[in-house]
């Protein structure tokens, strides 16, 4: 049982019977006392001032009374103990059927803005040869409102060839891009992408010790993007790649690969083979002979794809099926991951249709040469005869540009 120095309402009655509370100092028992008898002066500062239990008791008054105004004031005290004691009194007016309003809460502190991040502007790439060559255009909204621009080329065996880096304006970077789309062989990227096609060439710098073209770090700084050590590496392949594999030759109908051929060291051990099989001593029907050049042709094709060569056509054919993508072609996008994922894995059976086709390409490339010397060559009376153009000699070359001038692969 609580005692009357400490219970509220036995110390509210004490206060308006004039009883003496010797527990309390005198003064705080008189302003008690007079607060009590008119609890409308009841000042939150007045109440505050007093011990706990006399300020307590004064709650209970206005409760018993119907008063909220007090124990509403109070219900903010910096007071801890006397604001919790403000609130149950509330609660328990509240249940008695007084009318309290609730009080306006604090409107949240205003979150702060974000800084507005620079807008991202379309970067361009171009289509990769078959040297594993590339161009790539950035660009990055300047403060003062122009471009900073870089036109880079890149090679998939020594990494960032070339970079220019320089201003321009808003005007000049959208007529680049409509350029370069118009003039084909180039598609839009993110820019987060082309700035991490940047990024892993610029590993590959490291990796080959080829020396970084000026600017390179500055460019790699301006478009938050640091050399990528490690070496790309691709997913395993899929069950239906080995479907894939077996229409891997469609690729080289596609405009880009058309002109992908092999180094002309490595033809021209193709061609060597292929002479011996053409001039052999032994009688071969025509069945025999394609058999045997085609021999010739896949024992060269295996030759040249090492396991470093496999990986390095894998990674071209992986970023050709992205371009195949952009461009609206899904069929060939979808074979030449196939091929890629098969390749850069070492999958040998069923063998790649791919890597055969591109020397088949020279063999036909070499025989339709031939066959336009010897129709020249009879339509020239008395002409002497002419070589065979290398593959080099008898595919046709065009050189272009990026819209900034760098030559394009």
């Amino acid at each position: 049982m609580k005692s009357s120095a400490s219970d509220p309402r036995s110390l509210l009655d004490a206060l308006r019977a004039g009883t003496s509370l010797p527990d309390f100092p005198a003064d705080a028992v008189e302003s008690a006392r007079a607060l009590a008898k008119d609890l409308g002066t009841a000042t939150p500062a007045r109440v505050e001032a007093l011990p706990e239990p006399l300020a307590a008791a004064l709650l209970e008054a206005a409760v018993l009374d119907g008063q909220a105004a007090l124990p509403e004031a109070l219900a903010a005290s910096a007071v801890k103990p006397l604001a919790k004691l403000a609130k149950k009194a509330l609660y328990r007016l509240r249940s008695r059927g007084v009318s309290i309003p609730e009080s306006p809460r604090a409107a949240p502190p205003e979150a702060p803005r974000p800084a507005p991040t620079p807008e991202a502007l379309p970067a361009l790439t171009s289509t990769i040869t078959g040297r594993g060559e590339r161009a790539l255009v950035l660009g990055r909204v300047l403060r003062g409102g122009g471009v900073e621009m870089a036109q880079a080329l890149l090679s998939d065996e020594q990494g960032v060839l070339q970079l220019e880096l320089q201003e321009t304006s808003r005007g000049t970077w959208r007529r680049i891009i409509k350029d370069g789309l118009e003039q084909g062989g180039a598609v839009e990227l993110p820019l987060h992408e082309a700035a991490a096609l940047l990024a892993e060439a610029a590993g590959l710098n490291l990796r080959t010790h080829t020396p970084f073209p000026e600017g390179l770090d500055v460019a790699l700084r301006h478009f938050g993007v640091q050399p990528q050590l490690e070496p790309t590496t691709l997913p395993p392949p899929e069950p239906e790649d080995v479907r894939r594999a077996m229409e891997g030759d469609v690729l080289h109908e596609t405009p880009e690969l058309a002109a992908w051929l092999p180094p002309e060291s490595i033809t021209q051990r193709l061609l060597a083979k292929l002479d011996e099989v053409v001039v052999s001593p032994l009688a071969l029907s025509d069945v025999q002979r394609q058999e045997q050049l085609q021999g010739a042709v896949r024992a060269v094709t295996q030759e040249y794809f090492t396991p470093d060569m496999s990986r390095r056509y894998a990674l071209r054919l992986w970023r050709m099926a992205d371009f195949f993508e952009r461009t609206g072609r899904p069929r060939e996008a979808d074979v030449a991951r196939g091929e890629a994922r098969r390749l850069f894995h070492g999958a040998t059976q069923p063998y790649s249709r791919f890597a055969e086709h591109l020397f088949e390409k020279v063999v036909g490339l070499v025989a339709a040469a031939g066959a336009r010397q010897q129709a020249a060559a009879r339509r020239e009376a008395g002409a002497p005869g002419t070589r065979a153009p290398s593959p080099a000699e008898a595919a046709p070359t065009q050189e272009r540009r990026s819209p900034g001038g760098l030559i394009l692969p």
